[in-house]
């Protein structure tokens, strides 16, 4: 199976999913990235994956700069609610050092709201081991959720709430 711009894709038959072969991403910096592809035999508009995928593949680190505040944000606030001692990161532009980044981007189709096409990374992070780093991107194109992983594609989604639809960082 041929899935643009991946190519050759393989089918995970266990999970019923498309994995395409390593790959460097820009906006990872240049990293090898396997995508994974959720839905798309049953999806009626397989272009809309086409183009996410296009579009992810074609965006550059400065797209993850954008998020860093966020990102910073989710570290401040988990760091307040931890008894026990975290590392330190001084600021929004250091949290890169502590953060390792993925292997594998999810694509797949939002099931509410707009249900438009969204790549998720469950990335590592030395300020939360547990449950990790999700950074989600709407259409491939910019940064629309991050915070702990849970899985859903944008925060309105995760908690319930239509007025959450813009927000990329939940704070509490």
């Amino acid at each position: 199976m041929n899935i643009p711009p991946l190519g050759a894709v393989t089918k995970d038959s266990e999970f019923d999913w498309y994995v395409s072969e390593p790959m460097p991403v820009p906006v990872l910096g240049g990293q090898l990235c396997r995508m994974v592809v959720q839905g798309y035999d049953q999806d009626p508009k397989k272009e809309d994956f086409h183009v996410a995928i296009a579009n992810f593949l074609s965006i550059d680190s400065s797209v993850l700069k954008a998020a860093e505040t966020h990102i910073f944000d989710y570290y401040e606030e988990t760091k307040e609610a931890c008894d026990e001692e975290l590392v330190e990161i001084e600021s929004p532009n250091d949290v890169w050092r502590h953060i390792d980044l993925t292997d594998e981007a999810f694509v797949s189709r939002r099931a509410y709201g707009d249900q438009g096409i969204y790549i998720s990374l469950d990335c590592h992070c030395d300020w939360e081991e547990e449950h990790g780093l999700q950074i989600v991107f709407k259409n491939g194109q910019q940064v629309n959720k991050v915070g702990q992983f849970d899985g859903h594609l944008t925060n309105s989604d995760a908690y319930a709430d239509k007025t959450l639809e813009n927000v990329v960082y939940r704070k509490f």
